[in-house]
């Protein structure tokens, strides 16, 4: 008896889930599917947020290589027409790239002076009218000119000496929060000569209402560097299509520095060459002044005869065409 019991209510209850699960089906399909439904809408939601951001990262990468592109478009323009002022300066330039304060017309004096003090000395030297009237020329035209090109030269080199700690220190300050002119202003009052001066006159600039870009243009105008050139370019960019500037000027310290180390490189291996050719220029005068201290009687005909001036001409044509042989071939353009 408690057996049939215990079978009945097992097949009742067994009943009663089948009707419940029966009546109950549908709606539990029906959730089933909205949930499925609800799920999916999501995930399309979410696809669609995903494209939509990766659609407008894409239009901004794009818009920023666009404006970068113009940006060297601009600068590339600016450039040749720097080339054309920076290639071949006048003379009140060169005299400001050399680092002097006189003018024009004090210029013009002294090689004036110049000329008169060489034409002088080699007339009481030589007293010939002819000679003098070359050597006044070479003082007045040529001797100033050459002292210019050299002072210019010392000054640009000190200056890309100094440059890449400038640099380094706007990265410094540029990481540290400071504005780009803070950082100019440091480098005005703390760094030195002749990178004190030149930023001095970026900051002097920028008083005058010049904007960045426009300042720093001046400097490779006045320091016709391939190194002032980089830095007018890096700052020209970051100004108009913005970014990451101390990053960006961090890599121009290290290239800057790679440089310097590549070029003191090369001019270490090119010693051997410069001082060969410094001793085989030289040999020549060496042993016609020891002749002619020792035999003066068996040189002289070369100055005293027709054809030995025209062997001193040819010989001293040729001497001048190895040596500058040579130095084309030991110098590195940077």
């Amino acid at each position: 008896m408690d057996l049939q019991l215990i079978l009945f209510v097992a097949l009742s209850t067994v009943a009663a889930g089948a009707v419940a699960f029966a009546l109950l089906q549908p709606r539990i399909a029906a959730e089933r599917n909205a949930e499925a439904r609800l799920n999916q809408y999501k995930r399309a939601e979410t696809d669609s947020g995903t494209k939509r951001a990766n659609r407008d990262r894409l239009q901004e990468a794009a818009k920023r290589r666009k404006t970068i592109s113009n940006s060297l478009k601009d600068i590339e323009v600016k450039q040749k027409e720097r080339n054309k002022h920076t290639a071949k300066p006048n003379l009140r330039r060169r005299i400001e790239q050399a680092g002097l304060t006189i003018s024009e017309s004090q210029f013009f004096w002294m090689s004036a002076a110049s000329g008169l003090f060489f034409g002088l000395v080699t007339l009481l030297l030589q007293s010939s009218p002819v000679v003098a009237l070359g050597m006044v020329f070479v003082g007045g035209f040529g001797v100033p000119r050459w002292i210019i090109g050299r002072l210019r030269s010392k000054r640009q080199a000190k200056f890309t000496a100094e440059f890449p700690n400038a640099v380094d220190l706007i990265v410094r300050g540029v990481k540290s929060g400071l504005p780009l002119n803070d950082t100019f202003r440091m480098i005005a009052s703390e760094a030195q000569e002749p990178v004190r001066g030149e930023f001095q006159k970026i900051v002097e600039a920028q008083q005058m209402g010049m904007t960045v870009s426009e300042s720093v243009e001046r400097l490779y105008q006045n320091v016709p560097l391939s190194e002032t050139n980089f830095f007018a370019i890096v700052v020209s960019i970051q100004s108009q299509a913005g970014g990451n500037l101390s990053e960006a000027l961090g890599n121009l310290s290290r290239v800057l520095r790679d440089r310097k180390k590549m070029k003191q490189k090369i001019q270490a291996m090119s010693m051997e060459a410069k001082a060969s050719g410094g001793i085989i220029g030289a040999l020549p005068f060496v042993v016609a002044g020891l002749v002619y201290l020792t035999t003066p009687d068996y040189i002289a005909i070369l100055f005293t005869n027709t054809v030995g001036n025209i062997i001193l001409i040819v010989s001293g044509l040729w001497m001048a065409a190895g040596i500058f042989v040579m130095k084309q071939m030991i110098n590195f353009d940077f």
